[in-house]
């Protein structure tokens, strides 16, 4: 899906990488028949940790800017499913393989990824804190094989919307699981920006998904829910949804994939152009670039996303305003 509907900018680590790059070092080259310039070939590992559209989005955002570049890419593409332990099976198969490089999809994947792989780049995508992560040592000069983007959502503004989504409301509720660094860095961030809004946050934590639905329900007399990039509830997200249904509470997502699947709006980061651009670095990486000092990059355009059916189901009202800029699913 692509989002062009509003743009705001966001917090950047690092500046987007613009230039489109035509690669004239190769592992394996091939003369065209016109006699151009030989591409490159490679041999890439995705480790994606569980599917859902974001991060489907961001793998396939990775892919479309090697296409772009016209480079020939041989794909080993790997899900872990949401199991760690398969993860690390991926991991572990990947460092012992001929790969030029590899990409890991969501904290999990990149933290077993860096944990297995040190002799060959990693880049990272859908990671919100790489340095609370321990994949980088910071995000300006990440030190040692691994580097890429991060997912990091405009919290002030998301919950800023949900007021204005659902005006009344005193306390938000955030299910997320319990083992995802990924998700308590965001439920602490989330909770400093609620302070100043009025908002109290009430938690419950999850270790599959199955435990999805309870944990809605425990969240007891909340007045919104807000799903942060979260990989097992945004996976599971249909679960939250119905009991947010049924109680008439609106649902506030961090990405767009959150509200294709049923949440009612969100203003966030388009994960397809996020992994494009994680493409485009790792790109410059297999050109010689060096990842140790190629900095973290962050998105800097965030566009609002919403489902009118969602909200009718849930008793919310979208402003007409922003009715009138959003990029709409069902």
């Amino acid at each position: 899906m692509r989002l062009t509907s509003f743009r705001r900018s966001g917090i950047a680590l690092a500046g987007l990488a613009v230039a489109a790059l035509t690669l004239s070092a190769c592992s394996s080259p091939a003369a065209t028949d016109s006699g151009d310039e030989a591409k490159a070939s490679y041999k890439i590992g995705v480790s994606q940790f569980v599917q859902h559209p974001a991060l489907d989005a961001a793998t396939a955002g990775f892919k479309q800017a090697f296409d772009d570049a016209g480079v020939e890419v041989e794909w080993d593409d790997q899900n872990a499913n949401g199991d760690q332990a398969t993860a690390v099976t991926i991991a572990q198969g990947f460092a012992s393989s001929d790969l030029d490089l590899v990409l890991a999809v969501a904290t999990p994947a990149a933290q077993t990824a860096a944990q297995a792989i040190t002799d060959k780049p990693i880049l990272f995508t859908a990671v919100t804190d790489a340095v609370e992560g321990q994949l980088v040592e910071s995000n300006e000069a990440p030190g040692g094989n691994v580097t890429g983007t991060s997912d990091l959502a405009p919290f002030d503004e998301q919950l800023a919307l949900l007021k204005e989504v659902a005006p009344g409301a005193k306390k938000v509720g955030i299910v997320y699981a319990s083992g995802e660094v990924n998700s308590q860095v965001q439920v602490d961030a989330v909770t400093e920006a609620a302070g100043p809004l009025g908002l109290e946050v009430v938690t419950k934590t999850v270790t599959t998904a199955n435990d999805i639905a309870a944990a809605t329900e425990a969240l007891g007399d909340v007045d919104a829910i807000y799903v942060p990039t979260d990989n097992m509830v945004v996976a599971g997200i249909a679960s939250l949804v119905q009991v947010a249904e049924d109680k008439q509470i609106p649902v506030i997502g961090a990405e767009a994939g959150t509200v294709e699947g049923g949440a009612v709006i969100t203003l966030g980061i388009d994960y397809t152009k996020l992994g494009y651009q994680t493409g485009e670095m790792a790109l410059k990486v297999l050109e010689g670039a060096d990842p140790a000092t190629m900095p973290v990059e962050v998105s800097n355009e965030f566009a609002y996303v919403v489902n009118e059916a969602a909200a009718k189901r849930m008793g919310a009202t979208i402003p007409e305003a922003i009715l009138a800029e959003a990029e709409k699913v069902e």
